[in-house]
């Protein structure tokens, strides 16, 4: 499918009023409020944030055994949220996935400030995850705008993704006690041309990810048709250190616009969703090729359409299906596709979804066994879930409100700031 660059920018700038992407003032949002009793027991939770530029609050919702949710509490981050700039203004305030990252191993869960250019970390009881306790207090990212977080298998490092003015990544050390701790050697820039707050989506950074091993730390840039966007791919030392500079990889031929990252599984390579095309696969085993050559290693990167979308940006992996789940906010559509043992993708089915929601962020948890897909439908205030019992059965289990729960608790819910979508499960 080819895309002209008008084309392009429409599927961007005009999905819902919206983007794969200056709200007005709202009333402060201070300490931790219950927005509903515990209704028994859950097994874990799913968390988003406000990001209201007021004051910015993390929002834990029980899960059921069942796989639905039930709004329980927001929580101070002990910073303040932004709108990245756009016009028109519209939800995916920061243009960006996993601005909020939770962590079985470690038992916590973090969140970004990109309003005060601070990062905040909880701990999680796992025997009730929405009750959560911040360690320490809010620590600077580490330049301006962060909007994305990754944390390492072990539990115990976290790493920003930071997309204004100063952008670039920085990583931190996870201290029971004081919270944050930057590791030295980590601070290091993309050199993009940017803003604070940033300005996109077109030219701004995305999304931050470990490789399988968590010997690489990488980051998607978008790029401003027709030039197309890249990975940033710095190596990890075992002090947790990074590379001085990055290695810069594109997209195969047809590739625009990489946003999310998801690995994929035991092939050394990374499902990048693609706002101009569709998805995006990358072949790590050629990109860390030695000879610098990625055609001697016989790479299987590719760049896959999407027929009809508007801006795919918004990626997860489901176990149990085995099965990549992609949102697109534009045609408010969940986009299942399957990656064989050659990196071959495949669209398997389509699930549309309620009409200018505004789909953005997602992710999947497995409870008692079975997937499920919670997709944060920013325009509606809501969160679609969805059972995933097997590939290509996907069904509508529930469509929670948020503003109405978040009115009844005073709590300001602004359809254009919503943003991030992660789930813990005890372990």
């Amino acid at each position: 499918m080819k895309l002209s660059v008008t084309s392009i920018f429409l599927s961007l700038l005009l999905v819902s009023g919206g983007r794969c992407a200056p709200t007005s003032k709202s009333s402060s949002n201070t300490g931790s409020r219950q927005m509903s009793p515990s209704a028994g027991q859950a097994f874990g939770a799913a968390y988003f944030i406000t990001n209201e530029p007021s004051g910015n609050l993390l929002i834990a919702a029980d899960i059921a055994s069942s796989g639905k949710l039930t709004l329980r509490r927001a929580i101070d981050t002990g910073g303040l949220g932004a709108h990245g700039i756009t016009d028109p203004v519209g939800p995916d305030p920061l243009f960006a996935q996993g601005s909020v990252k939770a962590s079985s191993a470690g038992n916590i869960v973090a969140t970004v400030n990109p309003g005060s250019n601070t990062l905040a970390v909880f701990s999680i009881n796992p025997n009730d995850a929405t009750n959560l306790q911040m360690i320490g207090k809010p620590v600077g990212s580490g330049g301006e705008f962060p909007m994305s977080l990754t944390i390492n298998k072990a539990g115990d490092t976290v790493c920003a993704l930071n997309g204004g003015a100063i952008n670039g990544v920085g990583c931190f050390k996870v201290d029971k006690t004081q919270g944050l701790v930057p590791i030295s050697n980590t601070v290091r820039s993309l050199g993009l041309n940017q803003t604070t707050p940033a300005t996109g989506p077109a030219g701004s950074a995305s999304h931050i990810i470990f490789s399988e091993d968590n010997s690489q730390l990488i980051a998607s840039v978008k790029g401003v048709p027709p030039q197309p966007g890249f990975l940033a791919v710095w190596d990890v030392a075992a002090d947790g250190s990074l590379s001085a500079d990055f290695k810069s990889v594109a997209p195969q031929s047809g590739g625009l616009l990489p946003f999310s990252m998801t690995v994929i599984a035991g092939k050394n390579a990374i499902l990048a969703t693609d706002a101009g095309l569709g998805f995006d696969i990358f072949d790590f085993n050629a990109v860390n090729s030695t000879q610098g050559n990625s055609s001697s290693t016989g790479d299987r990167s590719s760049a896959n359409a999407i027929n009809g979308q508007s801006a795919t940006c918004w990626s997860s992996f489901s176990p149990k299906t085995g099965n990549f789940f992609l949102t697109d906010i534009g045609t408010s559509t969940v986009t299942e596709v399957n990656v064989d043992a050659n990196l071959n993708g495949t669209i398997v089915k389509q699930y549309p979804q309620t009409a200018g929601s505004g789909t953005i962020d997602n992710d999947v948890a497995t409870i008692n066994g079975k997937d499920f897909l919670y997709v944060l439908a920013a325009n509606a205030s809501s969160i679609d879930v969805l059972a995933l019992p097997a590939p290509g059965k996907g069904t509508s289990l529930q469509k929670l409100d948020i503003a109405g729960p978040a009115k009844s608790a005073g709590i300001t819910i602004n359809p254009n700031n919503l943003q991030g979508m992660t789930t813990f499960v005890k372990k």
